[in-house]
């Protein structure tokens, strides 16, 4: 090794500068030679199979450093596959197939751009391959840097004028009445005294679009409901003229020192800031005239301020953004009152994230979309990739980089018919009432309405079987007999069942009852008696009879009056095991006790 090494450092300058020139000579007979090779490929007049088996299978991005093939000569194969695969039959070679060019074209578009395989297809799907390159090809150049003035503190007429002074060339933007779009400026334009002043705020075009379609107008209630940083806020907040109330939300709590500072900066008066998920706000709060929804998305439409979408997106990413977009503009229009206004927009161009979240809102909810009223834009699709949405998408509007020469955007405005939810929904609700109502029934339920109905309500005139128990004391009734029995019975029988009787009846004579018994030895007549009776088992409540009481003859017992004398020392009303009889039986032993 030393020895080599020594060779060539006594080797002579132009040893060494012929020998480099050797080696560069070769290179370009290489890079001729593939080239060479490469057209007659793609121009069907190689025979070899061999050769023709390396057109069709693509070059990986490892094998591409190890041959040296240098990214001019990729970008000659990815034009030349355009070509033939925008006119297929005129340019193809016979046997080759579509899917052949194609995995070429994505595998040389990979290289030589850095996407990966899974995004270009999804380019592809959307667009045709001369429109999939004008696109990926705008996306690696800048966006015009623009401004939208802060009407709050400044006329637009009046800043373009101070940064023209500045040294600032720029532009107002025609389809707006605050934006200016800045082409070359000789200091930042985020570190003017006016950007500090809150004159301006540094905002894409595209950013202007879902506001403008929003339309606030002064003294109403909006929601801004993934707010930061807040360049969409303050934009609703000058046109709201710093009146009615503006709720600026985001999830992020992180992101809203930002949003602060600039509310602050621009001079807005008029917002609440809170940091809530999204789905909260229907239970948080609602009523809401307006609400935008700039949902959370894969950013297909910002590659060229993000690069890293090129690489890092993956299906999982767009099923995530997805259900995350269902879940959000369901609370939104939840959050709405009847005729409220609701714009969603995302920063992206994937279907699935667009059209498709705004018809499954159709389905779920009372809504209706109705036209932007912006000036410009390309219409929702309808039917896409063998999928059918909802006719009234197309009201939609969608915004590319290499149509528009802005950031890739999708626009639509909703109206909120009726606060009724589909019929699924209301299926769901029902069998929640009905649970609930269930719940009431349980088995606690039942036990708590039979023992209540017992307690309040027992049934007298139900006969109880010999040996049964009373609901009430819980001693053995006797069984009810029939009337004819009754009549049968002994004359002391029923005397006995009197006395018994007339005892808590009498127990708590009232004033009058006592002034007509101290009288009622002189006059003899029957003591009335207006007192309530107290209250008493049903079943062995029992009264003197009619008869008895309007006799003349009629006078009190012996036991009677004793009660009468002392009625402060009556025990509580005794317990009468069998019922009572009927005022018909009572009248007959009455007569009996006289006849005595």
């Amino acid at each position: 090794m030393m020895e080599d090494s020594d060779d060539e450092d006594e080797s002579l300058p132009i040893e060494i500068r012929a020998r480099k020139e050797e080696a560069r000579r070769k290179a370009i007979e290489k890079l001729s030679q593939l080239e060479e090779e490469d057209a007659r490929k793609q121009q069907g007049l190689l025979e070899d199979e061999d050769e023709e088996q390396d057109m069709v299978l693509p070059i990986s991005g490892e094998a591409l450093k190890q041959t040296g093939i240098e990214l001019s000569t990729i970008k000659e194969r990815i034009d030349n596959s355009v070509r033939i695969l925008s006119d297929f039959k005129t340019y193809a070679k016979p046997g080759s197939t579509r899917s052949d060019y194609l995995e070429r074209l994505k595998l040389d578009i990979s290289n030589y751009y850095g996407y990966s395989e899974f995004l270009i297809e999804k380019f592809l799907s959307i667009f045709s391959v001369a429109e999939t390159m004008e696109l990926i090809e705008k996306n690696e150049a800048p966006r015009p840097t623009t401004i939208r003035t802060n009407t709050l503190k400044i006329r637009r007429r009046d800043l373009a004028q101070i940064l023209i002074n500045r040294g600032v060339n720029l532009d107002p933007v025609k389809w707006s009445k605050l934006g200016l779009q800045i082409f070359e400026s000789q200091i930042p334009v985020g570190a003017t005294p006016e950007y500090l002043a809150g004159y301006y705020m540094l905002q894409s075009t595209s950013s202007l679009l879902p506001v403008m379609a929003l339309d606030p107008q002064p003294n109403e209630r909006i929601l801004d409901m993934c707010a930061a940083p807040g360049g969409k806020t303050t934009h609703i907040a000058q046109l709201m003229k710093n009146t009615g109330v503006l709720v600026a939300n985001d999830v992020n709590k992180e992101r809203l020192s930002s949003l602060f500072a600039n509310l602050q900066r621009m001079g807005v008066k008029n917002a609440i800031i809170s940091n809530s998920s999204g789905t909260e706000y229907p239970r948080l709060m609602g009523g809401f005239d307006r609400i935008l929804l700039d949902a959370p998305c894969s950013g297909l439409g910002v590659i060229s301020r993000d690069p890293s979408v090129k690489t890092d997106k993956t299906q999982k990413d767009f099923d995530v953004c997805a259900y995350t977009q269902k879940k959000l503009i369901l609370a939104a229009i939840d959050s709405l009152k009847v005729n409220g206004i609701l714009v969603y927009s995302t920063c992206t161009i994937s279907v699935e994230e667009n059209e498709a979240i705004i018809s499954y809102a159709l389905s779920k909810r009372k809504i209706r979309v109705v036209e932007s009223d912006l000036p410009f834009g390309e219409p929702g699709f309808t039917n896409i990739g063998g999928k059918i949405y909802h006719p009234s998408v197309k009201l939609g509007k969608r915004y590319y980089p290499h149509r528009h020469n802005m950031d890739g955007f999708f626009v639509c405005k909703i109206v909120k018919v009726a606060n009724e939810e589909n019929q699924d929904e209301e299926k769901d609700a029902g069998k929640k009432r009905k649970a609930d109502e269930n719940f009431g029934k349980s088995e606690n339920g039942k036990k708590k309405e039979k023992k209540e109905k017992g307690d309040h309500a027992p049934k007298p005139d139900k006969p109880q079987k010999k040996g049964n128990k009373d609901n009430n004391t819980g001693k053995e009734v006797k069984p009810v007999q029939s009337k004819a029995k009754k009549q049968k019975k002994d004359n002391v029988e029923v005397e006995d069942k009197v006395e018994k009787v007339e005892e808590p009846v009498e127990a708590k004579p009232s004033k009058k009852a006592k002034a007509t018994e101290s009288k009622a030895k002189e006059t003899a007549p029957t003591p009335e008696v207006e007192s309530p009776a107290p209250k008493v088992n049903k079943k062995a409540k029992a009264t003197p009879t009619q008869a008895q009481l309007e006799s003349p003859e009629a006078k009190p017992s012996k036991k009677a009056k004793a009660t009468e004398s002392k009625p402060k020392e009556v025990a509580p009303t005794p317990e009468v095991e069998s019922p009572a009889p009927t005022p018909k039986s009572k009248a007959k032993p009455t007569k009996a006790k006289e006849a005595t």
